[in-house]
């Protein structure tokens, strides 16, 4: 009975959420684009002529906000590179390339890799969470080793002007996540978009401007 009240209730709060009925207007695959374009919007990460890359990225709502944002030429291509990854499938964004697989595997980097062609990122985004498995200390070390994973690839490939922004949760590890950023980054801010609901542990992580001495594997365990 539990679980069926807790069920209703997030049936009843999602079908009158705001973003969600602004996500159907504005065609888009999921409300979590509105948490992307309010720290885009303030921050200007996103520009014409950029190579991003997006991991995470099912349903494919942040896709669809980069191609819109980047915007199309003359020829219908997209002004500027979007490479997005996730370990379940997406359908097709226009103009976004797609890897499926997981990125904590040796092989799927390498396909990253392989696609970049030696070409630097502008910008990473990770909208990527673990599969939770309800135990506290388990579940705050899956987070941890996402984070880390995004910030040694930013750390990697990311232009001397670069960013990167993460999706990360309140846990036990997290001080020491910001903690690894900022060894790595100058400008390290923690967001919480009005989108993201309020009950949520979930928390944005914003690390621009990278140390041009910082070893992509400094802090990292």
């Amino acid at each position: 009975m539990k679980k069926n009240r807790f069920s209703k209730q997030w049936l009843n709060e999602h079908l009158h959420d705001p973003y969600v009925k602004l996500a159907q207007k504005d065609n888009y695959r999921s409300r979590a684009v509105y948490k992307l374009q309010e720290i885009d919007e303030a921050h200007r990460l996103v520009r014409p002529g950029q190579c991003i890359v997006e991991l995470g990225s099912a349903p494919g709502a942040w896709s669809q906000y980069l191609a819109r944002r980047l915007g199309a030429d003359a020829t219908g291509a997209l002004r500027g590179r979007v490479v997005a990854l996730d370990l379940l499938p997406m359908d097709p964004v226009e103009g976004v390339e797609f890897i499926q697989g997981d990125f904590r595997e040796a092989e799927v980097l390498q396909r990253i890799e392989a696609m970049l062609g030696g070409r630097r990122v502008d910008l990473v985004l990770s909208d990527m969470a673990p599969n939770l498995s309800g135990i506290s200390s388990a579940d705050a070390a899956r987070v941890e080793h996402l984070a880390d994973l995004a910030l040694e690839f930013a750390g990697n490939w990311l232009t001397e002007d670069g960013a990167l922004l993460i999706k990360t949760f309140h846990s036990g590890y997290f001080s020491q996540i910001v903690a690894r950023y900022k060894q790595r980054f100058r400008n390290v801010r923690t967001l919480k978009p009005k989108a993201s609901r309020e009950r949520s542990a979930e928390v944005f992580v914003l690390a621009m401007q990278p140390k041009p001495d910082a070893d992509p594997k400094s802090g990292l365990s």
